[in-house]
């Protein structure tokens, strides 16, 4: 039976988010590893805050996300798995949840970061504070470091493309049985040399892109990249605002964006996507739909609850 094993604590992995105006700068602080933003960086994020409501959604559709994935696990061992949140640059830390887990019992762990495509700088990071900790408290552990190709994650991307393309109405009918609608897959940059030495990330945007292009029945599919890093060094490319200004020059008169690399609203895709891609869509005379987020569709809750229960399921014995 499912509770004669021991419970296994589930570290669901976030990237966090100022929880009210007055903590964006700490925030902003953790996020550049200490080193505290300038004035006028500081006024630019809030600026983008306060364009979406004064503070991201991101923590209540996290918490949604958890609780999600901890019914679903329920309705698979009832009593087997207790799952939590641990974010990257806020509280709950990644350590913190992992202590509490601890404290409640479990000797055995399992973590997922709600990213679908690994990368050394991101879920890496993540999975090594979760293990280190983990160690340190004599806990076993094992991570879901990647799910980008999962069929649960192509299939609900697919219907929101879908979704998304029927939303544009004639402009994207029109666009589609002439050629010129573009499905435009986008996630977080990276510094360029990071993917030159070897890391995956570039390739499994690549490979999801290919996968929902090919679901939607979309011909023509390409990446974009979003908020590459205020620093000297190259950072991928195309920029999705660069993408979208080039577009017309390419016969296209109709783009969905789809943001595969994040799977909740928050700034990048609120205010990025929603105010700034909209709108430079807008001045080049493209129409523009996004794709909605996935937040915690009980389908993608189940499909995650389905890797965790695969990547645990040895633990403990």
């Amino acid at each position: 039976m499912a509770h004669a094993s021991r419970r296994v604590g589930v570290l669901v992995m976030a990237y966090g988010t100022p929880s009210s105006p007055g903590q964006v700068e700490a925030f902003y602080t953790d996020v550049r590893r200490g080193r505290a933003p300038s004035a006028d960086q500081l006024a630019d994020l809030v600026r983008r805050y306060e364009a979406i409501g004064g503070v991201s959604p991101l923590s209540r559709r996290t918490a949604e996300q958890v609780e999600g994935i901890q019914q679903q696990l329920e309705l698979r061992l009832p009593g087997r798995y207790l799952c939590t949140l641990g974010n990257k640059h806020s509280e709950p830390r990644i350590e913190n949840a992992i202590e509490n887990l601890a404290g409640q019992g479990t000797r055995d762990l399992v973590g997922i970061v709600l990213a679908p495509h690994y990368s050394r700088g991101s879920v890496g990071e993540y999975v090594s504070r979760a293990s280190e900790r983990a160690t340190d408290l004599g806990m076993s552990a094992a991570f879901v470091e990647h799910w980008h190709d999962h069929p649960v994650l192509v299939e609900l991307l697919a219907e929101r493309v879908i979704r998304a393309l029927e939303s544009l109405g004639t402009a994207g009918t029109d666009a589609r049985e002439n050629n010129g609608l573009l499905l435009l897959v986008t996630a977080h940059s990276l510094p360029v040399r990071v993917v030159a030495d070897g890391d995956p990330y570039a390739g499994q945007l690549r490979r999801t892109g290919e996968l929902v292009a090919s679901a939607s029945g979309l011909r023509r599919w390409d990446v974009g990249w979003q908020s590459a890093g205020r620093t000297p060094e190259p950072w991928l490319g195309p920029d999705v605002l660069d993408r979208l200004r080039a577009l017309p020059g390419e016969k296209v008169s109709a783009v969905v964006v789809c943001p595969a690399g994040f799977t909740s609203d928050h700034l990048e895709i609120l205010y990025d996507l929603d105010i700034e891609a909209s709108r430079v869509a807008a001045e080049t005379g493209v129409a523009f739909a996004r794709t909605a987020s996935l937040n915690a569709d009980p389908r993608m809750c189940a499909g995650l609850a389905d890797l965790v229960i695969g990547c645990g399921g040895a633990l403990g014995r």
